[in-house]
């Protein structure tokens, strides 16, 4: 079974960054065999919303909102994945989750928590 972790959240001001990681803690998982994609939960939202996305061959996808500000990535050596958030903003509050589907099931971390305070 495929156990993705999220790191690196965490309460900043506006304007400031925060690197989040996603690991897969069972050791059985490739994050360069598959796409990995990063969504979010606002507070009082009962949906998560895209954010962004890493495919196999590196092609990247980001939601509108992003504009610029953040960035996906991929360590194959580390096996990770991380999205760089910078300028953020008090409306990128939320819980980031990491996303994958594995054997035709979507497999989600346990979220890790961003606050951007105003």
């Amino acid at each position: 079974q495929v156990h993705l972790v999220e790191t690196g959240g965490g309460v900043v001001q506006t304007g400031q960054s925060l690197n989040l990681s996603c690991a897969e803690s069972g050791g059985i998982f490739r994050f360069s065999f598959n796409t990995i994609g990063w969504y979010r939960q606002a507070p009082g939202k009962r949906e998560r919303e895209f954010v962004a996305s890493i495919t196999q061959t590196r092609n990247t996808n980001y939601a509108e909102f992003v504009e610029g500000r953040f960035t996906v990535s991929r360590d194959d050596a580390k096996n990770t994945v991380h999205l760089q958030m910078n300028s953020l903003k008090p409306e990128d509050t939320g819980i980031y989750y990491c996303h994958t589907i594995y054997f035709h099931k979507n497999t989600w971390g346990q979220g890790t928590q961003v606050t951007v305070a105003s």
